[in-house]
């Protein structure tokens, strides 16, 4: 009588490799990511009011650019996914990143990040990532972030901030490469206009 359950599922074990892939392909030669040009050193502190303390959130996107993939525009109306070049995070995440940082190093305020502290910042900074991605047309890299600052007082302030690099080979290495140097300089400019 315990036959029967242990050769169901035996049964059952001989068919699981065909519903799951572990392998799921052959993994990319290499991801992309951004560095910050602009850090704070190690040991380096900041202290202050968690209520004068500035968030940076994960900016929005739109579906193309929620992906680890680069976006291309081919024409006004398509786009495609540059072969090769994938990111080690979602692009909202790793700008993110890039910007908490650069207004770490380059301001005058307490950066706060994750848990209870972010939203316990009565200054917020957050915003639409609009464009990430390669220019087919023009080969170039377009970094576009529109910034939306929520002040304590509840204004608020937008600006739109843009850097385009234009030149670029249609090659994972090389946009990788002008995409983090574009983001870089999208953020030394939100930095600035942050204070």
């Amino acid at each position: 009588m315990t036959t029967k359950p242990v050769l169901a599922a035996l049964a059952s074990l001989a068919l699981l490799p065909g519903c799951i892939s572990i392998g799921g392909g052959e993994p990319p030669e290499r991801l992309l990511t951004l560095t910050p040009t602009a850090t704070i050193p190690a040991g380096a502190g900041a202290e202050g009011e968690v209520a004068a303390a500035l968030s940076v959130q994960v900016p929005s996107v739109t579906q193309r650019l929620n992906v680890t993939r680069v976006p291309v525009t081919t024409s006004d109306s398509s786009l495609a996914y540059l072969a090769d070049a994938v990111w080690v995070e979602k692009p909202a995440q790793l700008f993110r990143n890039v910007l908490a940082e650069t207004i770490r190093a380059k301001g005058n305020r307490l950066v706060v990040n994750g848990g209870e502290l972010e939203y316990a910042a009565r200054t917020q900074l957050s915003g639409q990532l609009v464009e990430f991605g390669y220019d087919a047309v023009n080969s170039s890299v377009v970094v576009r972030y529109d910034a939306v600052m929520e002040m304590p007082d509840a204004t608020v302030r937008t600006q739109r901030f843009e850097h385009v690099v234009p030149g670029v080979l249609p090659e994972a290495l090389a946009v990788g490469a002008a995409l983090n140097e574009a983001a870089n300089v999208v953020a030394d400019d939100v930095a600035e206009w942050v204070g």
